[in-house]
């Protein structure tokens, strides 16, 4: 298992587990039809019943330039969402700084999905209080189905999502829209699981022998990794019931290192299949 803030060099590349910090998610829609009798063994709600999460990105930076993967929830709403989420953020530019890179210096920002919590960071607030890139050198990354159901949502998921986190990509002319599985560029590439929400995508990573799935919303944390553990905010539960089967499948049998979205400790682990169930393994780095 593997903490969150550790580096991890793999030859010429090194891969970063970073935090924009974390927020308070409600425990019967995090865990669905699992019974809270059930889920409060594993952790514990506050009086409200919700449990806090993590607000995960990943760093990779190769020869071919540094790449960052989701942008945690920013800065814009700080005081909104801790009031509404418990929000304790806007911690992923000090946790690049610690590392000796400024915002400038990302070439690409590749997105799991639009969610505020997982897009809120794309952008930050000027002097004049507009929405701007928060990267500006970088290329933004998203799958057009993620893009259209963020400008057109339903009434189920319109709260999922924040105009201003995404619009001004598109406006400064640096959002790249995509269609299916992509390499986005030598070694990474992004995989299409709608399910938590449409053109929802994993980001697979291979370096040499090493293999890194960063399983954004898919499996948020390690408490999701039973199959039937499905958030109820998942846009389609019978497709994440299939597409955690599949990256499951690939992580346990083919040694790939899971990277969760929001877990808290550990933020990623390898897997093994003990009693027919994935579970972390012995195998560290």
């Amino acid at each position: 298992m593997i903490s969150g803030g550790q580096s991890l060099r793999f030859g010429n590349t090194t891969v970063n587990i970073l935090s924009d910090g974390t927020f308070l998610q409600d425990g019967g829609a995090l865990f669905g039809q699992i019974p809270k009798v059930m889920w409060e063994q594993q952790v514990k709600p506050d009086r409200k019943n919700r449990v806090r999460m993590g607000l995960n990105c990943m760093l990779i930076q190769s020869p071919s330039g540094n790449f960052l993967i989701d942008t945690g929830a920013g800065a814009k709403r700080a005081d909104r969402m801790k009031d509404a989420h418990g929000l304790n953020g806007n911690k992923l530019l000090k946790e690049l700084k610690k590392i000796g890179l400024t915002a400038r210096e990302i070439d690409m920002v590749i997105l799991t999905h639009l969610h505020f919590d997982s897009a809120g960071g794309c952008t930050k607030l000027d002097r004049s209080g507009r929405a701007i890139p928060t990267f500006p050198n970088a290329e933004y990354i998203a799958q057009k189905s993620c893009w259209d159901d963020a400008n057109s949502p339903s009434e189920r998921n319109v709260r999922s999502f924040y105009t201003e986190d995404f619009a001004p990509l598109e406006e400064a002319g640096v959002l790249k829209l995509i269609e299916g599985d992509n390499e986005v560029a030598p070694g990474i590439r992004t995989q299409v699981t709608n399910a938590h929400s449409d053109g929802h995508q994993v980001v697979l990573v291979e370096v040499g022998s090493e293999r890194i799935a960063f399983a954004g919303d898919l499996i948020p944390t390690p408490y999701h990794l039973p199959l039937i553990s499905i958030s109820a905010l998942d846009q389609s539960p019978n497709e994440t019931l299939e597409a955690k089967r599949r990256l499951l499948k690939m992580a346990v049998e083919d040694g790939w290192l899971l990277v969760f979205g929001h877990a808290q400790e550990p933020k990623s682990g390898y897997l093994q299949q003990r009693n027919g169930k994935a579970q972390f393994s012995s195998k560290t780095l």
